[in-house]
């Protein structure tokens, strides 16, 4: 009986000095980005496999884009009709423009009989009233050219929306991650049918990850957003490596203490999640275990 005291006091003394040894503990988490589907139609390709390294905006899958470029051909056959009725203002007018640049020849010459005692002032006076009247059909021609032809733009520049809407569309049928990471996880196959919404994969970040860990209320006075810390990760057994972290992110509200998550003062019912910020040089994984200490 006295040798089951003494283990039970042994077991009881290593968990104490073992407690001592972290501030708080953790598990690793990244931040996870799941790229939908912002299309709907049949997946023509999708080449990613679980593991694999993704280029920000590089696309790896497209989803059918045959009624879409059938609608802009249409489109842009439509836009090249519409195109084609715009006037030619300098051609439809050229003909007016003549006729007044002849009646002011007219005029120098008839000014000069006048002067000369050849003409008499009533020529003078018809020629000016003819170049009022084709000023006035110049100027009423030009208005309705002009009107004509921003009506004819207006209808294009509307068009033009329209194929941009659709070249928007072809955009999104193309599937890429918006992030360079490391794919997680792969929902969807070549083949099978896309509705908008639907998941396609889930991307992450891995070369930088967060410790989530749990400090008590009485830990948070030590605590600051941008602090550095020491975070020690887990591998099981005595296989434990050290790295720099920093403080990115304290909760504002405390949660209760995780069932799975050890802290300092084992009778903390209530604690409060901060995540810090790890490099990642390979080796550490979503999930893995973590502690942390409070450098000074």
């Amino acid at each position: 009986m006295k040798r089951m005291y003494l283990c039970a006091a042994m077991l009881l003394a290593a968990a104490c000095d073992r407690s001592g040894d972290y501030d708080a503990a953790g598990t690793f988490e990244a931040t996870e980005i799941t790229v939908s589907a912002e299309a709907a139609g049949r997946i023509l390709s999708f080449d990613v496999q679980e593991g694999d390294l993704l280029e920000a905006g590089r696309p790896v899958g497209v989803i059918d884009t045959v009624q879409l470029r059938l609608q802009k051909l249409c489109l842009e056959r439509q836009r090249a009709s519409v195109r084609s009725g715009r006037p030619d203002i300098s051609k439809q007018v050229a003909a007016l423009r003549e006729q007044i640049a002849k009646q002011r020849t007219e005029r120098r010459r008839a000014e000069n009989l006048l002067r000369d005692g050849a003409a008499t002032a009533k020529q003078l006076d018809d020629i000016d009233a003819q170049l009022r009247v084709l000023g006035g059909q110049l100027d009423a021609a030009l208005s309705t050219l002009r009107n004509n032809a921003a009506a004819v733009d207006e209808n294009a520049s509307a068009i033009d929306l329209q194929i941009a809407q659709i070249d928007d569309r072809l955009a999104k049928c193309r599937i890429a991650s918006p992030v360079t990471g490391t794919v997680l996880a792969k929902y969807a196959e070549a083949g099978e049918l896309a509705s908008v919404g639907r998941p396609l994969m889930k991307v992450a970040d891995l070369s930088r990850v967060y410790l989530r860990a749990y400090f008590t209320s009485d830990q948070l006075a030590s605590l600051a957003l941008g602090r550095e810390v020491c975070v020690t990760a887990d591998f099981g057994g005595a296989e434990q490596y050290e790295y720099e972290g920093r403080v990115v992110w304290i909760a504002s509200e405390s949660e209760f203490t995780p069932k799975t998550i050890q802290t300092r003062d084992s009778r903390a019912n209530l604690v409060y999640a901060v995540k810090i910020a790890v490099e990642n040089d390979g080796r550490l994984k979503l999930g893995l275990y973590g502690t942390v200490r409070l450098c000074d």
